[in-house]
């Protein structure tokens, strides 16, 4: 089982990183179009932010176990403080539409139930997914350009890698049971 001080630690640096990149953009720079490379982030973070937001919801319902629910609630809470910080500064830069899950992933999942769900939850979201996004904003903590969306991946970047390393657990402990 997940103590609860981890998922309230997760909480916290998701907060840090929002209120972060909301001091780092500030006067002209904030209506400036943002850089292909940083829009390119913003899509890319903005849909599997989403992705794993409505996955999750869907665990709460059609999950079996109740580490999954519980991993899949703390997910939902986190990712979306990240989303609304991603979306504050795409808005600011002229970016309006927040990106939609990825519809294949939620697709694949919608009519499993149960143990099957489990499964595939917690490898193509779980697992992949923060393997995929641990990825994604290390790259943009380190070559993106705009100073507010570095100073969001470089902060969200360590709670995703806590999720990654939850979700590796999780895993484990599925396929003991």
């Amino acid at each position: 089982m997940m103590p609860r001080s981890l998922f309230a630690g997760c909480a916290s640096a998701i907060t840090l990183a929002v209120a972060c990149a909301a001091h780092a953009q500030t006067g002209d720079a904030a209506s400036a179009k943002l850089s292909s490379v940083d829009q390119q982030f913003v899509q890319d973070a903005g849909t599997a932010g989403a992705t794993e937001i409505a996955a999750s919801k869907l665990a709460l319902t059609h999950a079996s176990g109740k580490q999954v629910k519980d991993f899949a609630q703390r997910m939902i809470a986190d990712h979306t403080k990240l989303a609304h910080s991603l979306d504050g500064i795409a808005k600011r830069h002229g970016m309006s539409e927040p990106p939609s899950a990825d519809s294949s992933v939620i697709g694949s999942l919608q009519n499993l139930q149960g143990d099957a769900f489990d499964d595939a939850y917690i490898q193509k979201v779980a697992v992949d997914g923060h393997r995929k996004a641990m990825e994604l904003f290390k790259q943009e903590s380190e070559q993106g350009n705009d100073a507010a969306l570095k100073a969001v991946a470089a902060k969200a970047l360590p709670v995703i890698g806590h999720h990654y390393a939850m979700a590796q657990q999780l895993a484990k402990a599925k396929a003991a049971s």
